[in-house]
């Protein structure tokens, strides 16, 4: 028996059907993962699945004698007790002796790894907060653990921790999982079967046995085949409308049947375009530039700063160049967003942040467009007409005026949603306004600080493409890993105590938090192992910028990351799925020609550096 089923699941809110006719098994191994688009209903379907909510019709069948534990979006604490003191408390409900409670509350909070028992709920941060809500669920060994965006608040270190958590046999492991999130890597690693939801498929859902990478294979041929059928309906219908201009006979009962079937033909060629038209519904997003032609947009040169008495940072050095893609990353509270924010009103006369120490410099008129994390931007007692249009009933985009309808729907907004407040809006729409505002101001510099929260994958595949196509440059802070490794060109990574690094790629950054940072490596080697060369390497580089120097220093492993890329690509360009795309290969065919420049530009930008030393 399976040990949860799902059958005829169906679920309203007024006129908004969310779904209908779900039907879902989970057996003792199941790992799924549950998509689709923001408002879909996820969340109600996994309510629906624990209990937690009332279909409006079908069953739900939990295995006689399993139990589930449910870890909700929004923890709920005693916000005045302890961290040890909620688990016991939620330990006591359970029917266990007192050294066996004892023994599972002490065993999960060290799972926790990071948490202080003795630590006030109230004072925990939102990541810590989602580690002791996951851990207090496992307590009761449910059979069937159902999470709802686990990621949510998680820095990478947590989401690493997670995955760890959830690949891991262990006692209080449960037989089967189901989860939604919108982190594609996190996907990858932690899932067996991907459930969509969605008004793309006949049946509601689309299910595939496999990881996500599997489910986006057998989608695209799903939507390939759906394109291709309404090709095929289409003609049929085009031959049949042209026989019924003919005026057949109705009274004959062969023409009669004809016409009949032509009827059927045409409301299932409308269903079928209708979930072709659902399939396209994502987010337009199209970042403006300003196309300035200036290559130095911001330069920070030995840049330090110190919050609360905490080294956030020290002797920093960023240069931003247009078509640069500069990913920040490190945990929570490493100084990520006060660096965003120091370099968000560098140009301004009066910056609401500087450095410490250091100095930035930006090129003249510059234009510096910021999107903050906390949504400070957003009013949340507007409405959703003023807060997309807040001057009138229209926008000026591209030097075009669209009506605030016609600017909602871009946005996947209902012309209905227009008087809505803010504040009863999701946290996915909410970060929709805030893009959509963004999309109004032409940019040299975007600094978007955690942009993926609350988005669908629909909308985060488009604004992977949307910001790949900005000409300016880019600084990202997210913990999104698959977002960081198709999008940014390096990365900056923050150690939490003070010292930052540059990295190719995420993987690399990663493999560098088992031990120190390649820099401080290095240096620490030279100490021990050649002072005396390193005195004259110094001596001898004097006559070098401290910038060139730095940049000649990281010019082999810059070289190194871009040969292998371009090798990738150049590999890419003979897959199957590439040479039969003419769209994909000349994408593909272009994106070899970028990385072939830039690995011969890095070459000579080498050589110039070079010869300069060999003056000295």
């Amino acid at each position: 028996m399976a040990l949860l089923q799902l059958q005829g699941i169906s679920k309203a809110f007024g006129a908004q059907q969310l779904f209908s006719d779900i039907r879902l098994s989970l057996e003792a191994g199941d790992h799924v993962g549950l998509i689709g688009p923001n408002g879909s209903g996820k969340s109600t379907l996994l309510k629906i699945a624990c209990g937690l909510e009332e279909a409006d019709t079908g069953t739900v069948t939990l295995q006689k004698g399993a139990k589930t534990g449910f870890i909700p979006q929004n923890d709920s604490f005693i916000e005045d007790e302890t961290c040890l003191f909620n688990l016991e408390q939620a330990a006591k409900s359970l029917d266990l002796n007192e050294a066996e409670r004892y023994t599972r509350v002490n065993t999960l909070l060290s799972r926790a790894e990071v948490i202080d028992g003795t630590q006030m709920v109230s004072l925990l941060s939102g990541g810590l907060r989602k580690r002791l809500s996951i851990c207090r669920a496992l307590l009761a060994s449910p059979d069937l653990l159902v999470l709802d965006e686990p990621t949510n608040h998680l820095d990478i270190a947590g989401i690493l921790w997670l995955e760890k958590l959830l690949n891991a046999n262990l006692p209080e492991s449960p037989a089967a999982y189901i989860l939604v999130s919108h982190d594609r890597r996190f996907l990858e690693n932690t899932t067996n079967k991907i459930v969509e939801l969605s008004r793309v498929y006949p049946q509601g859902s689309l299910q595939v046995q496999g990881p996500y990478s599997a489910f986006l294979e057998k989608k695209e041929e799903y939507l390939l085949q759906n394109q291709q059928l309404e090709e095929r309906l289409a003609n049929k219908m085009r031959r049949e409308t042209e026989w019924l201009r003919r005026g057949p006979k109705a009274r004959a009962t062969k023409a009669k049947y004809r016409i009949d079937a032509a009827g059927a033909l045409q409301d299932t060629l409308q269903d079928v375009q209708d979930r072709n038209r659902a399939s396209s519904g994502t987010v337009g997003l199209s970042f403006d530039g300003t196309n300035r032609k200036t290559k130095k947009l911001l330069q920070a040169t030995k840049i330090g700063k110190t919050y609360d008495k905490k080294r956030l940072f020290t002797g920093l050095d960023v240069l931003l160049t247009p078509g640069q893609r500069l990913g920040l990353v490190g945990n929570n509270g490493c100084g990520k967003s006060t660096l965003m924010q120091i370099l968000a009103t560098a140009a301004d006369e009066h910056p609401a942040m500087n450095p410490d120490q250091g100095e930035i410099a930006t090129a003249d008129n510059i234009r510096i467009v910021f999107f903050d994390q906390s949504r400070k931007q957003l009013d949340t007692s507007k409405t959703l007409r003023r807060a997309l249009a807040p001057d009138g009933d229209s926008v000026l985009y591209q030097n075009r005026t669209i009506h605030v309808a016609g600017w909602a729907k871009r946005f996947l907004f209902r012309p209905d949603q227009l008087e809505t407040p803010v504040e009863r809006l999701s946290g996915g729409e909410q970060a929709r306004i805030l893009l959509a505002r963004l999309m109004l101001q032409p940019a040299d510099i975007l600094l978007l600080d955690e942009p993926t929260n609350d988005l669908d994958i629909a909308s985060l595949d488009v604004l992977e493409e949307s910001l790949s196509e900005f000409p300016g440059a880019l600084v990202l802070v997210t913990h999104d890993r698959f977002l960081l490794d198709r999008l940014c060109t390096n990365l900056l990574g923050f150690d939490g105590k003070g010292t930052v690094a540059y990295f190719a790629d995420c993987d690399q950054w990663l493999a560098s938090l088992d031990g120190p940072c390649p820099k401080s490596e290095k240096s620490e080697k030279e100490k021990k192992l050649a002072a005396p060369a390193k005195t004259e390497q110094k001596a001898k580089a004097g006559k070098l910028s401290y910038l060139e120097q730095r940049e000649y220093d990281q010019m082999e492993e810059r070289i190194l990351a871009a040969e292998a890329e371009l090798e990738e690509v150049k590999t890419t360009m003979t897959e199957p799925k590439v040479m039969s795309n003419a769209a994909l290969l000349e994408k593909t065919w272009q994106r070899q020609e970028d990385l072939s420049a830039q690995v011969e530009a890095l070459y000579h930008r080498w050589h110039e550096l070079e010869e300069k030393k060999a003056l000295l």
